[in-house]
């Protein structure tokens, strides 16, 4: 007898027929449904209460509100004070008294205030301590934002009300003795409390390394007599870092005509004693002469000229400057200025260096400054001694960049020196650079 087949498949159907058919366990759910779900949501969304309702409800809202108010003033009114206890009448039923201390303790309380309120409390400032007034006067003046001003400020202030007026209203904490007029005429004499304040500023000038400076030392650019305050300070004996931020600060916030004196007197002095102590230069005062040549006319009157009028400055301190000077970015106008007041100086192995680094930097310079430069190298006709290699190679690098900007007679006479002063390698390539311009009319 075959065997009988079997009504049912042994394999159900792939998944995605089952779901399109709409048979198992994955069918689709029906989409009348859903859309009927939908559409009740929407309309219960869309439900809302009219204006005759919330007027209803607001109403409600406020009766209940003053109901609650009427019931609470009305538990206050039933309620008294006794001893500063307070007790409700619906508990003085079942009050049954003090006790023996609370009795004593409610005693002594009404003796305390009854002898409070019998004392005279009418004080005046004469009763007072005046030390505790001026503290009471100070803390309520800060409160009201009167002392927004630093203390610095305070003595920025006091220092220019006593130079122009000759007396100061000693309203700001400080001593009225410390401002007095000696009746010196030379000039003003510094309070001893701002004496004491900037020799604390320049001890910790001394052991400055990082971060922020002294706020009495930010307002000593703004000073009239800002060379005696600076002075208290000690700058001999800054560190290199203060060097710096304050050579930052002062060129930056100091008119122009002032800055030199601060850079000869501060600036100056450091670099020097480093080259000639360690014959080198700190980082940081090397930082600070070109943050100084920010200005450069405060930079050439301040640092250079006095260094170069010095018959004694050494090509060392002269190759560090010139090395600042060709880091750094000099307007055309103050480089032609410069050059043509160094290249009137009487000769020197420092001066000839910085001609030569001014010279390198290529300015189209005007025919007043050439000439000077020319008659320069011109007066070495009558110089006997031997001359140093850098000058022959600062008389090389005029003639490779200017040899066009020179008259006839000025390139013969640049010739005839070079005939007199010579160098095996140098030389023969000043005369054909010379040789190789096309002179300018003259």
């Amino acid at each position: 007898m075959p065997k009988s087949r079997q009504s049912k498949p042994l394999r159900h159907d792939p998944l995605y027929k089952s779901i399109e058919e709409g048979s198992g366990h994955l069918r689709a759910e029906n989409k009348s449904r859903n859309k009927r779900q939908t559409k009740q949501n929407a309309d219960a969304e869309s439900e809302y209460l009219d204006s005759a309702s919330t007027r209803k409800i607001l109403e409600i809202a406020r009766q209940q509100q003053i109901e609650i108010e009427e019931e609470d003033n009305l538990e206050l009114q039933n309620s008294k004070t006794v001893g500063g206890n307070i007790i409700i009448e619906q508990d003085a039923e079942s009050f049954d008294g003090f006790s023996d201390e609370e009795a004593q303790w409610n005693s002594d309380a009404e003796k305390d205030l009854e002898e409070f309120e019998e004392q005279d409390w009418n004080y005046s400032e004469e009763d007072a301590n005046p030390e505790d007034l001026e503290i009471f006067g100070r803390y309520v003046a800060e409160q009201r934002g009167a002392s927004s001003n630093e203390w610095a400020d305070k003595i920025m202030s006091k220092l220019h009300q006593l130079e122009t007026t000759g007396r100061v209203d000693m309203t700001g904490g400080i001593g009225e003795d410390d401002f007095q007029d000696e009746g010196e005429e030379e000039g003003v004499m510094l309070p001893p409390k701002v004496i004491a304040v900037y020799t604390q500023v320049g001890e910790l000038l001394s052991r400055y390394r990082s971060g922020k400076l002294p706020r009495a030392f930010k307002i000593i650019p703004t000073l009239k007599n800002w060379r005696d305050v600076l002075y208290v300070t000690n700058p001999p004996e800054w560190s290199n870092q203060a060097i710096y931020e304050a050579t930052k600060l002062f060129i930056t916030s100091m008119p122009t005509h002032q800055t030199p004196r601060f850079i000869e007197e501060v600036l100056l002095p450091r670099f020097r004693e480093q080259v000639e102590t360690e014959k080198s230069v700190n980082y940081h005062v090397y930082r600070a002469m070109k943050k100084a040549l920010f200005k450069p006319q405060a930079f050439f009157k301040g640092l250079l000229f006095p260094l170069l009028k010095d018959m004694h400055c050494t090509s060392k301190e002269a190759i560090i400057l010139s090395s600042v000077l060709s880091k750094t970015s000099i307007p055309l106008l103050h480089s032609a200025a410069a050059l043509l007041y160094v290249a009137e100086f009487p000769y020197n192995p420092a001066n000839t260096i910085i001609v030569k680094t001014l010279l390198d930097k290529k300015y189209a310079l005007p025919y007043k400054v050439v000439d000077a430069v020319v008659f320069h190298f011109v007066d070495f006709r009558n110089y006997q001694n031997p001359l140093p290699l850098v000058w022959h190679q600062s008389l090389l690098c005029f003639a490779q960049r200017y040899k066009n900007d020179i008259t006839t007679d000025q390139r013969d006479a640049l010739m005839a020196v070079a005939r007199i002063h010579t160098h095996h390698a140098v030389t023969p390539e000043i005369r054909r650079e010379l040789l190789a311009g096309e002179p300018r009319m003259a």
